[in-house]
């Protein structure tokens, strides 16, 4: 999708243009990180704690792939030397895969060498063409591989579970004392391809308290969003990054209790996540709606205090089709929507770091209301804001220099 790119280039400009001295925008900057410390998983163990095939996880069976089906063109051939494929089968059948799995295991394969010098991924099992596996195994869309390490050493085995978490499997499951199995979302689910972006039937809140839908946002409207430390502001609305009122596309869904809120956005925006509900030292991050996991708490408007957030847990998720697709931007970088606080940012899980990106639209719409330049009531055309295709066009000139220089 355009706005991925759009957001990874707006992520490579601002790396490119860093000395590198910092850890990053946003609070701590310029401070060490200290490194994360890593719980290996035990026996029997999965994670995210959901059924594989359900939205949490890896999501539905899609059906079984085989080398006559049309979707066999979806699957990649694997062939990095940094990892170990048992192929019993003498088709390199385990090497097939799909590029999201690819992928994954790819980045798996120099974790494991970077923890354990000298030892190699090893794969056991990958695609199966041969109904070796239960009935709706992922095995037989390319979507799952059944891993060790190459010296077999079972010790290993949890942390290599842990290991295969971090590097991005969708569901990994310490399955038996002799492998661990991750899977991975189908290449065509929402989760795995989508950008960032609200059905324009949401609604938000204007600074007078009436509502409005997302779609007739328009330059000169203040909206209902949330500062640095939570507390409840009127932000104007600066543009939408992209917009596209034609397009049907599926939502992730997030439903909570006490209060009854409903959330529609695409899996890979950000929303606000409370990991402490204690009121007074409550730490909250960004993560992508398609890592929320049931019973973990949303910002939200209460009903008694509409003026103030409250968590609330989520106890449902499903997916919708709506018509149009709109990614808003406030000056705040947050917008309350469905009366939920949500980043207004996707596509790279660090709101800070987009936030920083986007400070050279907010300075220049400072500057036009400074001067009475803004001009109320304009509608934005569908596409791509100007800025983001800068971006995009910019990044894409950075990675094309720092290509040739590196060969030169």
């Amino acid at each position: 999708m355009v706005l991925m790119r759009v957001m990874l280039s707006v992520s490579l400009c601002l790396l490119l243009a860093s000395d590198g001295s910092g850890c990053g925008p946003g609070r701590g900057h310029g401070k060490r990180r200290h490194p994360k410390r890593l719980t290996p998983l035990a026996l029997k163990q999965f994670i995210p704690n959901v059924a594989e095939k359900t939205l949490g996880a890896s999501g539905k069976y899609e059906g079984k792939i085989t080398r006559n089906s049309e979707r066999f063109k979806d699957l990649t051939p694997n062939y990095n030397p940094d990892i170990i494929f048992k192929d019993e089968e003498n088709t390199n059948a385990d090497r097939r895969m799909t590029q999201r799995c690819k992928d994954k295991l790819n980045s798996l394969a120099i974790s494991v060498m970077n923890q354990w010098p000298g030892v190699k991924l090893r794969v056991t099992e990958g695609w199966d063409e041969d109904g070796h596996h239960s009935e709706e195994s992922l095995h037989y869309e390319g979507r799952a591989v059944d891993i060790t390490t190459s010296d077999r050493d079972k010790s290993k085995y949890g942390m290599l579970s842990r290991l295969a978490v971090e590097a991005g499997f969708d569901w990994v499951y310490y399955e038996s004392k002799a492998h661990i199995h991750c899977s991975v979302k189908a290449e065509n689910s929402v989760a795995a391809k989508s950008g960032g972006c609200f059905p324009g039937s949401s609604m938000v809140i204007l600074a007078d308290r009436r509502t409005k839908p997302l779609k007739e946002l328009q330059t000169g409207d203040k909206v209902l969003a949330a500062d640095q430390q939570g507390n409840l502001v009127h932000s104007d609305f600066l543009m939408f990054m992209d917009q596209d009122r034609q397009i049907t596309r599926e939502f992730h869904v997030l439903e909570t209790d006490e209060p009854r809120r409903r959330l529609t956005l695409t899996p890979a925006h950000l929303v606000f996540v409370v990991n402490n509900s204690a009121t007074n030292s409550r730490d909250i991050r960004a993560v992508f709606a398609s890592n929320v996991k049931l019973g973990k708490q949303l910002l939200v408007a209460g009903d008694e205090r509409p003026d103030h957030l409250i968590p609330a847990r989520v106890t449902k998720m499903y997916v919708e089709r709506y018509k149009g697709s709109y990614a808003p931007v406030t000056s705040h970088g947050t917008i309350i929507v469905d009366q939920v606080l949500a980043s207004c940012y996707a596509v790279i899980e660090d709101h800070d770091l987009a936030h920083l990106v986007l400070r050279p639209v907010r300075l220049w719409h400072s500057f036009l209301s400074l001067v009475g330049m803004v001009s109320d009531g304009m509608h934005q055309a569908d596409g791509v804001h100007w800025y983001p295709k800068l971006l995009h066009h910019v990044g894409s000139w950075l990675l094309n220099s720092s290509s040739f220089h590196s060969q030169s």
